[in-house]
């Protein structure tokens, strides 16, 4: 269970964003939120609730940004999670 909980994690954000891009509307938004396709790549490998966020909300305003600092958190917190616990497996 851990290891289906683990891999969720990891590829959640991604494969949504992948279902967002099929979308006739989501491949427009993803156009329009970046210019070229290099800061969306590294998005995806580094920040990927980030990334995913920043698409989502783009056209708004108001508590987008919000929205992008809990994303923000949300990568981080899996970053450090892991290096919190690395003496475990040693």
């Amino acid at each position: 269970m851990c290891c289906f909980f683990s891999t969720l994690l990891f590829f959640g954000p991604r494969l949504a964003f992948f279902v967002y891009w099929l979308l006739p509307l989501g491949r427009q938004n993803i156009r329009e939120a970046f210019n070229g396709w290099l800061l969306p790549i590294f998005g995806l490998i580094f920040l990927p609730w980030t990334t995913l966020i920043y698409v989502i909300v783009f056209p708004a305003f108001g508590l987008d940004w919000v929205f992008l600092g809990l994303a923000l958190l949300a990568d981080l917190a899996a970053y450090s999670g892991g290096y919190r616990h690395r003496d475990r497996f040693f």
